[in-house]
């Protein structure tokens, strides 16, 4: 299934998109695409439905992040053996783990803001799972059931806050709108091997990245294990599993994103995001 939101920021409604692309709602079945809904039975009773019989979403409404209440936003680092090559480091021993403020989540056709005092703002497609079940020192061998499936986020991120500045990367991948999430929430069903996925982002239509799930160093049963020994995973925490090479730090010379410019990313079977930048101060 793709499950979305569709509504205004702060009042989005559920809804899926049915097998001929049609936004249907459902808010009439379950409160919200989120942690109350992403377990198994509940996911098994939202397939059962006949979409045929949901109403059709008129018009273009806007589609906000696709899942609601995230109570944990959970970065990885330097997890592509390519990102790690460009960008000078070594591949790390274990995940590098950071953390994003759930205030950073915006819709996948928002706005990115290049905030006041930000330099050097950046792009990273990222492929994203989200926990259906809770996670407490699981092994991997279990990880996956306590997977609900797969979304786009774009990590978006100020160097100079996350590397310059003394501190930790938080400070650096936190503003508002640092996370664009969706469009859809895809059930895992629906994707065969999450490790073997093409990735690209355009900016301003010139392609700057284009990688594969492939050459992630530690795939999701690894991740989901290891997070869940340092803190339980709860239904809806979004875990962002890093980014492949062509970020704009790994640039020779480095380049950031200017106010106006287009942003496009698209994950193989997960959809679209676009997102224009605006200076805010």
């Amino acid at each position: 299934m793709k499950l979305v939101r569709h509504g205004g920021a702060g009042q989005e409604r559920p809804g899926l998109i049915d097998e001929n692309g049609i936004l249907r709602d459902l808010s009439g079945k379950v409160p919200d695409i989120d942690g109350r809904v992403l377990g198994p039975e509940a996911l098994a009773d939202i397939a059962a439905l006949d979409p045929a019989t949901l109403p059709p979403v008129e018009g273009t409404p806007r589609l906000g992040p696709c899942v609601g209440r995230v109570g944990k936003l959970i970065g990885i680092g330097l997890n592509y053996s390519d990102h790690a090559a460009e960008s000078g480091l070594d591949v790390p021993s274990e995940p590098i783990v950071f953390l994003k403020a759930t205030t950073a989540i915006s819709g996948p056709y928002d706005d990115v803001e290049l905030p006041k005092g930000a330099e050097k703002v950046d792009w990273e497609i990222e492929l994203a799972f989200v926990i259906g079940t809770r996670a407490k020192n699981v092994s991997e061998a279990d990880a996956m059931a306590h997977v609900a499936g797969y979304t786009i986020v774009n990590d978006v991120s100020e160097r100079c806050w996350q590397a310059e500045r003394q501190g930790q990367w938080t400070k650096g991948k936190s503003h508002d709108t640092f996370a664009p999430m969706g469009p859809w929430l895809v059930t895992k069903d629906e994707i065969a091997d999450p490790h073997d996925l093409g990735m690209r982002l355009d900016v301003d239509g010139e392609r700057r990245q284009d990688g594969t799930t492939r050459t992630l160093i530690f795939g999701i049963p690894y991740l989901v294990s290891y997070l869940s020994h340092f803190m339980t995973l709860e239904p809806g925490d979004v875990v962002t599993t890093g980014t492949p090479p062509g970020v704009g730090l790994g640039m020779r010379p480095q380049v950031w994103l200017q106010d106006g410019q287009t942003m496009r990313l698209e994950i193989d079977g997960l959809g679209v995001q676009e997102q224009q930048c605006v200076r805010t101060g």
